[in-house]
This record gives C-alpha cells, sequence and structure tokens, in this order.
C-alpha cells in the first residue's frame, strides 16, 4: 500500500484485470446459457406430411426457431471429389495447410506452426429429405455456409513433406524457421448424410426453407441428433460457468486483500492518533498540576521524570538519569550543545 492507504499502481492494475475478465467470462457464460436455453426451448417438428400444415397455421407462415432431423439429397447435380471415385457431395472444402518450426527466442524451443495458405469451397443447392422413403416433403437448405457446427467429412487427406538441401537447413536454421511440409485436405458434406437442423422454418410459396434465425440465436447444421447437440452446448456453459466462478473467487481475493491492507493501515494511524493524544494530555497535566512546579523539575527530554543530573563543565540541570544514558555519544548537553566532561548526581531534600 502507498502512503495514505491507497493501492499501490500494480495492485490497482491486478485488481482492474482480474475484474474486467471476470466480467468478460460472465458476459461469454451469459451468452452461453442464452443460447443453450433458446436450443432447448426450439420447437421439434417432423419431417412428413404435416410439416406443410404446421406452417399454414403458423404465424407469417414461419417458425422462428425449429428443430428438423433429414437426410442430404442434392437439387441438381452434385460435386465429386477430385481424389476419391464415386465420392459425391453437396458441399467441398478443398484446403491447403502449411507445417513449419519456429524458433521461440523466449523459450529457445522450436514450436510448431500451421497455417492455412489456400482454401476454397464449393457447395451447390440441397435438400433435407426424410430418411423414409416415400414421403414427398423436403427443405431447402439456405446459407449452409453460415451454420455453426456444420459436419463436414474428410475424405482426403495427404501430407507432402517439404524437400530441403543442406545449404537450406543451415539457412533455416539462422532465419528461425524450419519448414515442414503442406497438408491437403478434402472435406465434403457426403449426400446421404443425416443432419439436425435448428433454424427458422418458412413456408416460401410452395418451398420449405429452413435459414439462418432472425433473432440473434445460431444456426445449426450437426450430424449429431438433437440430444447430442444440446448437451455439448449444456457441457459447454458448465465449462464457462465454472471458469467465471474461479476468476470471481480469485477477484474477490485480490479486493479482500486490499481491504484487509487498507483496514490495517487505518487501525495503525488510529493507533498514532491516540498515542499523540495521550501524549498531548500528559502534556497538559504537567502544565497544569501545582502550578507548573511538575514541569518545572521535569526532565527536557521525556517530560515524564523528574532532573535528576547536573552536566558539568556547562552545570545544566535538565535531564534525567534514564535520558543522560540515553544521549548520543559524544554526549552533549540538550540546553547548550556544550560537551558533558562529567555527571554530578542531583539530591532533592
Amino acid at each position: 500500500m502507498e502512503g495514505g492507504g491507497r493501492p499501490s499502481a500494480s495492485q490497482a492494475v491486478l485488481l482492474a484485470a482480474s475484474t474486467a475478465i471476470t466480467a468478460l467470462l460472465y458476459s461469454v457464460y451469459r451468452q452461453k446459457a442464452r443460447v443453450a436455453r433458446g436450443l432447448e426451448g426450439a420447437r421439434k417438428v417432423r419431417l412428413d406430411g404435416d410439416l406443410r400444415a404446421v406452417l399454414l397455421e403458423a404465424p407469417g407462415r414461419c417458425v422462428p426457431y425449429a428443430v428438423i432431423e433429414g437426410v442430404v439429397r442434392s437439387v441438381k447435380e452434385t460435386l465429386s471429389s477430385q481424389f476419391v471415385e464415386s465420392c459425391k457431395g453437396v458441399v467441398q472444402r478443398l484446403t491447403l495447410q502449411e507445417h513449419k518450426m519456429v524458433w521461440n527466442r523466449t523459450t529457445h524451443l522450436w514450436n510448431d506452426y500451421e497455417k492455412i495458405i489456400h482454401q476454397r469451397t464449393n457447395t451447390t443447392p440441397f435438400d433435407l429429405v426424410p430418411a423414409e422413403d416415400g414421403a414427398g416433403v423436403t427443405v431447402r437448405v439456405m446459407k449452409p455456409l453460415d451454420a455453426a457446427e456444420l459436419s463436414l467429412e474428410t475424405v482426403y487427406e495427404k501430407f507432402h513433406p517439404s524437400v530441403q538441401s543442406f545449404t537450406d537447413v543451415i539457412g533455416h536454421y539462422i532465419s528461425g524457421e524450419r519448414p515442414k511440409g503442406i497438408q491437403e485436405t478434402e472435406q465434403m458434406l457426403k449426400v446421404g448424410t443425416a443432419l439436425t437442423g435448428v433454424g427458422e422454418l418458412v413456408l416460401d410459396n410452395a418451398t420449405i426453407k429452413l435459414q439462418p434465425p432472425k433473432q440473434g440465436m445460431p444456426y445449426y447444421l450437426s450430424s449429431l441428433d438433437f440430444e447430442s447437440l444440446l448437451q455439448k452446448q449444456e457441457s459447454s456453459v458448465r465449462f464457462w460457468k465454472i471458469l467465471t466462478v474461479i476468476s470471481g473467487f480469485a477477484t474477490c481475493a485480490v479486493l479482500f486483500f486490499l481491504l484487509r491492507k487498507q483496514y490495517r493501515h487505518h487501525r495503525e494511524r488510529q493507533h498514532l492518533r491516540q498515542m499523540q493524544e495521550e501524549f498531548r494530555q500528559a502534556q497538559e497535566r504537567l502544565m497544569n498540576a501545582e502550578g507548573g512546579e511538575i514541569l518545572k523539575n521535569a526532565c527536557v527530554v521525556c517530560l515524564s521524570s523528574t532532573k535528576s543530573c547536573v552536566f558539568l563543565e556547562c552545570g545544566h540541570v535538565c535531564s534525567c538519569h534514564e535520558c543522560y544514558q540515553a544521549l548520543p555519544k559524544p554526549k552533549k548537553c540538550p540546553i547548550c550543545r556544550q560537551g558533558i566532561t562529567r555527571v554530578v548526581p542531583l539530591y532533592n531534600s
């Protein structure tokens, strides 16, 4: 603590940082909890012949947040894998990722570093259809790339190691970067994949569409079933809640430490003021007792004991024996500052 009981700059920064982290974690927790509650309250609809009737009865022919499960089916042509034969899908993502080792000058270690150097995503319109054949109801999936939890299956993956000469190796050690190679990956949302869609379900003319909701809730296209998806979100809520509680306890501990320091400083100041008041009262008593006779015979140093020493060669009678013993060396008279050669005891009869 600094003078006046104020916390130091480092303590104030620590408290502010701890409070800000707690507030940030609490904000994330609140947002996750809101998403989980919204997902739990989403309306579950079946992909059957009654779906169109349900939407016709809904206000604005729209269910703002609905859960629907179905199987992926392409509307027109499908996308073919570039590396795997007979692999068809509706979403294709090609990724080139660079892998290298980077020297950390702080830890003096080589750390793995990954960077996406190229990525391309191709899509084609697709529907969700019932898993059972024979039902003619389909749901057109809109803006699938905006969906969270979009389940893409990795159908091809290959690592191309970099070829390096001896000169390259020396140059990489000097520069602090050692290329490892390029990883090539292809991911696809295959035709026939079972998907759980959560979003806004709307009847647009004759077409039923699943699209991102307008209330700010997340849009899901997941290969998990709805119960698994809900449990995953609830686990995320519990994780952020635990982090928030831990950070909150840390903030309370820092605040308690600072308040305890300030309380101790306040007690010390009270004790000092009490001692000063007692000393002032003692001086007043000496001034007022017996017309000042006690003050006249009191030691000029402690003002409490009686004068009992004669200092020679100056001859001043001004101190008690205890205060004479406490004088720093070389001992000098407190009145005239002349050196004391010897001390004669004073006896009052």
